[in-house]
This record gives C-alpha cells, structure tokens and sequence, in this order.
C-alpha cells in the first residue's frame, strides 16, 4: 500500500488552531472520500515538515484521530485510515468541517472590513445562484 499524498490548506489567520485544521480537513477528505479505508498517511516527521508546521503540532492532530477511531498507528508500519465511521460519526465529521469552514469565511470577511449585512447578502446571493447553475444542469 502506497502512501497518501494528503493535500492540507492551514491558515495562520483563521483563528483555529493548526492542529484542528489538520484534523478538521482529514475528517472531511474522508467523508468526502478523498481519503478510504487503508489509506497510509505521511509520517508526523514528514507532514510536519511538508507543513512547515512544529512536530508536536501534528502529533496533537494525529493523536486527535487516533482518539476517535479515524487513524491507525502501527509501530514500525505506518499510520492508516481505519474503516469508514458509522454514519452518525460521518454526519458529525461533515457538519464539523462544514463549521470550520464557516469559521475560516467569516475570519476572513470580517478581516476584509465586510459588515454582518454584507456577508449574509453575499451568501443569499451566492446560494441563488449556485441552486440556479446545478438546476441548469441537471435539466
């Protein structure tokens, strides 16, 4: 089995710390099936330093999964993606990364100086217009 080139977007500016960032966007590659079942993950060596993150930072993230069941260490082997969570822990994972989405979006418009007005007219009308292209085609 071949490792998994994980590709993570951290943001300094968010808010939330890196160590949730990391689990948060391995969380969601899994629900969303980036990531499956027997997948090997980096080393935290390696991941840390891809990242340019501190080690410990990632152990904490690593560990985190570890706690829930999502990874697997095995001395000497390597850290894999244990099986699929059953679907209560799958709608658990999505609605926290959709949060921590949300999170980084309002970080970052508010940052930008946009008002509470702004930001959810832009959301209505984005949403609009994303149910009117998907619409479109599925016609």
């Amino acid at each position: 089995m071949t490792e998994k080139k994980l590709t993570l977007q951290l943001d300094s500016h968010s808010g939330l710390p890196i160590y949730t960032q990391i689990v948060n966007q391995i969380q969601s590659q899994l629900v969303n099936g980036i990531l499956k079942p027997g997948d090997q993950l980096p080393t935290v060596r390696a991941l840390a330093q891809e990242l340019r993150v501190n080690f410990n930072t990632v152990a904490r993230a690593y560990r985190m999964l570890d706690e829930a069941r999502i990874i697997s260490t095995q001395q000497g082997r390597g850290t894999y993606i244990t099986e699929i969570p059953p679907p209560e822990v799958s709608e658990k994972l999505r609605h926290e990364s959709l949060s921590a989405l949300t999170h980084r979006f309002l970080n970052e418009a508010f940052r930008l100086g946009f008002s509470e007005r702004e930001v959810s007219q832009m959301v209505r009308d984005s949403l609009k217009a994303w149910k009117e292209a998907n619409d479109e085609d599925s016609e």
